[in-house]
């Protein structure tokens, strides 16, 4: 069985002879109970060059303590990491669950061991005047051995302070001040494991302070990257959204590389792939939005309009639509094949001579550009009607997308103008975007009632509710009239 927890922690260096800080009396600690030792061997595992240790992850077997077991630790923020856990087994050997959940990041590599820590472990409570838990805070003595061409052999002491899972975050600032003012100064590890092997582990590239406009493209694309891995094990997990966070990434990652072009020299293999991964992806995401807001708009009618058991109807039509084919797409060579294109774009990225332009000028023009086509394809809407008019306002939608990704990618380099511009833009996506789930839910709720009538069900109210979506569409527009009416007169940079 798996499970998923989050952890908020820090950790702290403290030297040899140190004694443990008190914090009785911080953040409404009561007591802070008598240590309980506890000894831990944990085996950790990774690819050859450490593709999980470069991403922030860590991935290990663990005897000893209360949660004994395979642990894979995601990071989350700079506080906070999400835990896989699995049950202990039998076998040193990774279980093939993590396998593939960690295959956006190991590319297929063989996960093999690749530092041992033992750990003899001092845990004291810290519980509040009704006896709650609050925070554990653990001192913990490190031994720490990591094979390769050199054994790395080393041995330390630090604290570690974990939230309770109800605690308020606020907490760890508190419990922070009262540490650091003990005597213990924060720890720059993120983990045992990195302390241990952290100068073998490639390290990430870095914006100088003068950014040029190849710098400012490269990171946004790196960023979004990232974005599609983790949402890759999202999906895997079946965590809600994550199928729509993993096709989002697709989706900036196509539009940047098409929109920065004269930036980065357009992979066009790239492009394609990303095309088609947000294709296989597209059917599961749509059924689950369409599914969702149908099911929402069901609720707001009156009872006496809802003829016939219509959410289980609606459940049975969209449920897991789609989703099998998105796992057939991630479970795939192709798929793997793309991530290793992405990977080479970003360590060996394709700069053109503009790149390497301060990122002021050398940005402008490809913003300006994705501007342009967005009032164009505006200006295409008028005198249309109908489906025409809904086609259009579609294109317009996809090219409002387009652009407030360009401005999300060029938002470090300029200000305020750029930011509120860009909101603008936004503004008028969203609304457009509320226009097309109407556009889409017609087609689905036309569908429904033609099965519907086949298998001899009351199709009443998704008649009603197709007449609802219709006069919703004609409020939609109208309000984007304002809102892009808003966009062309609002405050922007001249230069655009």
């Amino acid at each position: 069985m798996t499970a998923s927890v989050i952890e908020r922690e820090r950790k702290y260096e403290i030297g040899p002879g140190t004694v443990v800080p008190r914090l009785a009396g911080i953040a409404g600690v009561e007591t802070q109970e008598a240590p309980e030792e506890r000894m831990l061997d944990a085996t950790y595992y990774d690819t050859l060059g450490f593709r999980l240790a470069r991403a922030g992850i860590t991935l290990r077997r663990r005897t000893g303590g209360t949660d004994a077991g395979w642990h894979v630790k995601l990071p989350v923020s700079a506080d906070t990491r999400q835990e896989i856990q699995l049950p202990l087994g039998d076998s040193p050997k990774v279980p093939g669950r993590l396998r593939k959940l960690m295959r956006a990041y190991t590319l297929g590599e063989d996960l093999i061991p690749i530092a041992r820590l033992r750990t003899d472990r001092f845990e004291h409570r810290l519980t509040d005047a009704g006896g709650h838990t609050l925070a554990i805070l653990t001192d913990d003595h490190v031994t720490g051995e990591a094979g390769g061409e050199a054994v790395l052999l080393d041995e330390w002491r630090e604290l570690e302070l974990e939230l309770a899972p109800d605690a308020p975050s606020n907490l760890l600032d508190e419990f922070d001040r009262a540490l650091i003012s003990s005597g213990a100064f924060t720890s720059p590890w993120s983990s045992k494991l990195r302390r241990l092997i952290g100068d073998r582990v490639p390290e990430p590239r870095r914006q100088s302070r003068k950014p040029t406009a190849g710098d400012v493209v490269l990171t946004y694309l790196a960023a979004q990257v990232d974005q599609l891995r983790r949402s890759d094990v999202g999906v895997r997990l079946d965590v809600e959204d994550s199928i729509h966070q993993l096709r989002v990434a697709c989706r900036k990652l196509r539009s940047t590389l098409r929109t920065f072009k004269s930036i980065v020299d357009e992979p066009a293999p790239v492009v394609v792939e990303l095309k088609w991964l947000a294709g296989r992806l597209a059917p599961a995401r749509d059924a689950e939005v369409t599914g969702q807001r149908l099911a929402t708009r069901l609720d707001e009618l009156p009872g006496e309009l809802v003829l016939g058991p219509l959410h289980q109807y609606l459940t049975l039509h969209f449920a897991q639509e789609g989703r099998e084919r998105a796992m057939d797409a991630l479970g795939g060579k192709r798929y793997l094949a793309l991530l290793r294109s992405l990977d080479t774009l970003l360590e060996n990225p394709p700069l053109t001579k503009a790149a390497r332009e301060p990122a002021k000028a050398g940005l402008r023009a490809s913003v300006r550009k994705s501007a342009r086509k967005l009032r164009r394809a505006e200006a295409a809407t008028h005198g249309l009607s109908g489906t025409s008019l809904e086609t259009a306002l579609h294109d317009v939608r996809k090219k409002a997308k387009r652009t407030r990704y360009a401005a999300d990618a060029v938002r470090p380099v300029y200000g305020k103008k750029l930011r509120r511009w860009r909101a603008n833009v936004k503004a008028v996506q969203s609304v457009l975007g509320e226009h097309q789930d109407t556009v889409v839910g017609r087609a689905a709720l036309r569908q429904l009632a033609i099965t519907g009538h086949a298998d001899g069900q009351n199709v009443f109210t998704f008649g009603l509710l197709y007449a609802r979506d219709a006069a919703e569409a004609d409020s939609l527009r109208r309000v984007f009239g304002k809102r892009w009416k808003k966009l062309r007169k609002g405050v922007r940079p001249g230069w655009l």
